[in-house]
């Protein structure tokens, strides 16, 4: 057994203490601020991972969880702490990745949200056992029985309550998809933002509410006008691109998954947008002679930028690069690595609530000066 005190997070959301001699223990539901007496179940050298044997200071940042399942469906990471304490544990992981990964003297303070930490998710992934729809517990594929999640709307969690009356046995699938939009839960599915319209298709964000913010904050910082080009690399299914698109003189998506492609030609048509393109393209070779852009949209996977598709940004030379990030450890070993670039302004995105995943987006411009 070991006697800790807790002073932070780590990137899953785990409490962080230190053991006599230094070494980091990662302890899952733990409080900033929480004393432990903890029990070693992992020790891989460097550091290790611990379950909380007994509270004997608790923090004071410190709830109840206020759903049945929280430590066991492993859907949430936050619902022991304050809302006020996730956000500081999102900043303060976000910042401490761009200081000691990236080197930047840079310090993130905004972190935009709705302020509804519930029934905010318009999309969810049941496994079906025969028995019960449920989901995995943490690294396992043991079925967690699930009758309501907070984190759904609420016509997602009407729609599980009859799947749950229905004969379960007999759905033909071993998982069960439930997505909503605008106009219910039946396909095709559309969502509206700010005036315009997207079908549902493929990938699409998960928080409309929060995308909305993130999407009004990269239409600020990529400031376009209608003489300038736009390139939106990882473009998906064109929502980003014909949101930001929408202001320049020409707007060009680029996405390797012709499927999305496809979809986002269709919402290009849908809102009457005719200036906006979209190519099936690799991100790290996709050019044209005729598309000098003045401003590009990276929104790349958790893995961050590719060393082609950064050579190919810095090829084209825009004045301003827009970083949407889903993971901060990529995005500061990006930022620090695109020379002759400036981060001018960045904030956070709290797109999913009570959960350990934050997004950011960063605005960087060209200059003869960088951070690096």
């Amino acid at each position: 057994m070991h006697l800790v005190e807790i002073t932070g997070y780590g990137s899953r959301g785990e409490g962080v203490a230190r053991l006599e001699g230094g070494k980091a223990v990662f302890i899952p539901g733990a409080a900033r601020g929480d004393v432990l007496e903890v029990w070693l179940n992992e020790d891989n050298g460097r550091s290790a991972r611990a379950e909380i044997v007994r509270i004997v200071t608790p923090s004071p940042y410190r709830v109840e969880p206020d759903c049945p399942v929280y430590q066991h469906c492993g859907g949430c990471d936050f619902r022991h702490i304050t809302y006020e304490e996730e956000l500081w544990a999102k900043l303060r992981r976000i910042n401490d990745a761009i200081s000691r990964i990236g080197g930047l003297p840079l310090q993130i303070d905004e972190i935009l949200t709705t302020g509804r930490i519930n029934g905010y998710r318009n999309k969810a992934i049941f496994h079906n056992d025969g028995t019960s729809l449920g989901f995995y517990a943490p690294k396992s594929h043991n079925l967690v029985p699930i009758e309501h999640c907070l984190l759904l709307k609420d016509e997602l969690n009407a729609a599980l309550k009859d799947l749950l009356l229905s004969k379960i046995p007999d759905l033909p699938v071993s998982e069960v998809t439930l997505r909503s939009g605008r106009n219910g839960i039946n396909p095709p599915l559309e969502e509206e933002m700010d005036g315009l319209i997207f079908g549902v298709s493929g990938f699409f964000q998960i928080n409309t509410g929060a995308a909305l913010l993130l999407f009004q904050k990269a239409r600020k910082y990529a400031a376009m006008s209608k003489d300038e080009v736009l390139i939106d690399l990882y473009c998906g299914v064109g929502a980003l691109t014909l949101f930001v698109g929408r202001d320049a003189g020409r707007a060009i998506g680029v996405e390797s998954n012709p499927t999305a492609v496809e979809a986002a030609r269709e919402n290009a048509l849908r809102n009457g947008l005719k200036h906006i393109e979209f190519y099936a393209a690799d991100a790290a070779t996709w050019a044209s002679a005729t598309a000098n852009p003045d401003c590009v949209i990276v929104d790349p996977p958790r893995k961050g930028l590719l060393p082609g598709v950064k050579r190919n940004i810095l090829k084209m030379s825009p004045k301003r690069i827009v970083y949407i990030s889903c993971d901060p450890a990529t995005l500061a070993r990006d930022l620090r690595e695109f020379d002759g670039y400036a981060v001018k302004s960045a904030c956070a995105v709290d797109m999913f609530p009570r959960t350990a995943n934050v997004e950011c987006c960063c605005l960087l411009e060209r200059s003869e000066e960088c951070f690096t």
